[in-house]
């Protein structure tokens, strides 16, 4: 049976080299099969020519290549294309892909469905299935790289705002972006990589010490009372706690880290607000980025008009924080901010207990 071969897509070249190590195997070979899989898209060792055939062999006979299929892919008149692929146990998850003038960006799942259950969101509203293994990560990338490669184009960016939440599967998400890193794999730079969360405040600080990747953090309430509503992990994790870790991530110069603000028509979105938020970002090196409520078929939310927008950003840049408001892209095939949810119906199946982080080593290559 398949499932009974070593999968060799998501193994960090460090476990690879191990791993082949104990075949009698030199280290180099390792990073042949990295290149075959992660720049080539290889799927079967019988195209990996640069290993010895009788090497090809055993590889088929005791490993694979894992490739989830693609359900469908959707293109919106903008160009964004959303991915569904169908996971080996039935489940399926969703990846986005965005061009833009000088960079190609994929938006990448960790998880099926979301135990966090933010009142925004549609994946949280189909609840939570399972983690997503570092293969079935990592191909989401390799299947939009393949597909850009096709067009004479390339990957540029990765951003973990997929469905799930990244730092509740911390361990397959640590794999999967030393892969992207590994200059043997995708050679992104860190400053290409955001990992979202909602402030899974011991999973960011351990990935950041592990990786200097760029992160995002979704604040969407400047009060802790009115997070805790929209967002219940608040009541874990309260804003208080929330800056002063976000504060605490090692930034390179000029980086900073993202503040992400989902604007809710007469929730969140008052010059009020505005100016508390203001005042709780005042002294953090963050940048925000405020993204109108996409509506997904469901829930008591609706989007604000785009003068209370302006009313909300203008506030923000007068109090001088950098401040975007996010282009919506996608929303014609559900492929905006908040819309993925695989095949799932609007209403939760299972509840889960929000979790904690786990040690995360950055020491793969």
């Amino acid at each position: 049976m398949p499932g009974k071969r070593t999968d060799l897509k998501g193994m960090p070249l460090g476990e690879l080299e191990a791993f082949l190590a104990r075949w009698g195997k030199e280290r180099y070979r390792a990073r042949q099969i990295f290149r075959w899989i992660y720049r080539r898209f290889a799927e079967d060792f019988s195209a990996m020519t640069d290993l010895s055939k009788g090497f090809r062999e055993a590889l088929s006979g005791e490993c694979r290549v894992s490739s989830p299929p693609v359900g469908k892919t959707d293109v919106s008149g903008d160009g964004t294309e959303k991915t569904l692929f169908r996971l080996e146990d039935g489940e399926a998850v969703e990846s986005v892909l965005i061009p833009e003038e000088d960079r190609r960006t994929l938006c990448i799942s960790s998880q099926a469905g979301c135990a966090l259950r933010c009142g925004f969101c549609a994946t949280g509203a189909a609840g939570f299935r399972r983690n997503m293994t570092s293969a079935e990560i990592v191909h989401q990338a390799c299947f939009a790289a393949k597909r850009l490669a096709e067009r004479g184009e390339r990957l540029t960016n990765v951003v973990f705002m997929g469905m799930g939440e990244p730092l509740e599967n911390p361990d397959e998400v640590a794999r999967t972006i030393g892969i992207l890193m590994s200059p043997f794999g995708f050679g992104l730079s860190g400053k290409r990589i955001t990992v979202s969360t909602a402030g899974v405040i011991p999973g960011m600080l351990a990935l950041a010490e592990a990786y200097p990747v760029s992160f995002a953090v979704s604040i969407n309430a400047p009060r802790d009372d009115l997070r805790s509503k929209v967002m219940p992990i608040n009541r874990k994790y309260p804003l208080k706690d929330l800056v002063a870790a976000m504060k605490r991530i090692p930034l390179r110069s000029g980086r900073k880290v993202t503040a992400e603000y989902v604007l809710l028509a007469g929730v969140n979105d008052s010059p009020r607000d505005a100016g508390d938020l203001a005042r709780l970002l005042r002294g953090s090196r963050v940048k925000v980025n405020l993204i109108p409520f996409n509506a997904h078929g469901e829930g008591e939310f609706a989007s604000p008009s785009p003068a209370a927008a302006d009313r909300f950003r203008e506030v923000l840049l007068s109090a001088g924080i950098q401040t975007i408001t996010r282009e919506r892209r996608g929303a014609d095939i559900r492929a905006a901010c908040g819309q993925l949810r695989g095949k799932y119906p609007l209403s939760p199946r299972r509840v889960v207990p929000i979790l904690g982080g786990t040690k995360i080593s950055g020491n793969e290559r």
